[in-house]
């Protein structure tokens, strides 16, 4: 059995380093082009359905690869990103200029720092199972879009893994934007 995380197309906050968390912010050219090359590698995929939230650019690339592999999208509110608070917006440079012991403790054990106001990475991980758990109880293929760090949560819920998440993260550091988990079928 095959599933699929897929990190959406790149934003102005993406090219900019900015740390977008919740924010619904449109694609740029180059994540447009990005989700033509996702199309491309996932011609001939099998999916019965594209999950997303209903954030702009993980919404706008679901549909897009949705419409071109002839399946369908379902919005699942509980797939939206993790909530940063207050560091949403801010540079990745602003923040390890203001808080560099933060910053580094991020950096380095990213499960123990919440950031102000938002939501920890055990939060983020028990909305995550509960979001996927009938979804992976069915045992058909299916994707995930959704950007950074909660892209590297959703592959720990289908691994069945601890929860970890990638640490200070915005979607300008992602080179991989299609990950296939496959997993082997229960008998």
């Amino acid at each position: 059995m095959s599933y699929f995380v897929i990190r959406p197309g790149e934003t102005e906050f993406d090219a900019q380093s900015r740390i977008a968390g919740r924010l619904s912010l449109p694609l740029t050219a180059q994540g447009r082009l990005q989700v033509g090359q996702m199309i491309q590698q996932l011609k001939g995929t099998d999916l019965d359905v594209i999950y997303t939230s209903g954030t702009e650019p993980a919404l706008a690339t679901a549909t897009a690869l949705a419409d071109a592999l002839d399946t369908d999208v379902k919005v699942v509110e509980d797939l939206v990103n993790m909530d940063l608070g207050l560091w949403q917006g801010l540079l990745l440079d602003e923040i390890r200029t203001r808080q560099p012991r933060v910053f580094k403790q991020w950096h380095d054990s990213p499960d123990a720092v919440c950031p102000p106001q938002g939501e920890t990475c055990e939060e983020a991980y028990a909305r995550v199972a509960a979001a996927l758990r009938k979804p992976l109880r069915r045992g058909r293929s299916f994707a995930v879009v959704c950007p950074e760090p909660l892209a590297t949560i959703v592959s720990c819920v289908i691994r069945n893994c601890d929860h970890r998440s990638p640490g200070p993260m915005c979607g300008c550091a992602v080179t991989k934007r299609v990950e296939e988990i496959a997993l082997p079928v229960p008998v």
